[in-house]
């Protein structure tokens, strides 16, 4: 793959058109407009993530390519706002300040089903399933996760027993 720089660097800011993690890629339209850059799913892992939710902000660094615009480093990703989603019923009553109140637990990916809407982790040292909906996913900015995958949880008990409130990807929550 011939990806050859033809120009310089610069920041931009733009929202997540669409991210594959199976297919590796995916692409981010600018806010001020031109061609789709493309976002690599190497570039996203370096940020510390796997996946991220389609319609999430984010700030990059690009570099025009002959291939055309690529995404070289990745600032930051803010979710986009879930207003129209209804509320885990587990999470009614805790604010953002609540949530970022928790500790980040280091955990391992049981396994995870998008198409069901959920699936389930392990922190490291303890056997107990924590349970994960993918709208928590959302939340955090991620779109999908991969047996085996190392995050940070953050958790409380639900009806149910433990359940993430919010997944971070491992390098970010490490940082």
């Amino acid at each position: 793959m011939n990806t050859q720089d033809t120009g310089a660097q610069r920041q931009v800011n733009g929202q997540v058109k669409w991210f594959d993690p199976t297919k590796g890629f995916g692409f981010v339209i600018a806010d001020d407009g031109g061609p789709d850059i493309l976002l690599h799913a190497n570039v996203l892992r370096n940020y510390g993530q796997g996946s991220v939710v389609d319609g999430s902000a984010i700030k990059i660094i690009v570099q025009d390519t002959q291939r055309g615009l690529q995404a070289i480093e990745v600032l930051s990703i803010k979710p986009p706002e879930t207003s129209e989603t209804l509320p885990l019923r587990d999470m009614v009553e805790f604010t953002p300040e609540d949530i970022a109140s928790k500790p980040i637990e280091p955990a391992r990916v049981k396994w995870f089903d998008k198409a069901k809407g959920f699936g389930f982790a392990n922190v490291f040292g303890n056997n107990d399933d924590v349970f994960i909906h993918v709208e928590v996913l959302r939340r955090s900015g991620l779109s999908d996760l991969q047996s085996g995958e190392a995050v940070g949880l953050r958790m409380v008990d639900g009806e149910r027993g433990r359940m993430a409130i919010e997944v971070i990807g491992w390098e970010a929550a490490a940082k």
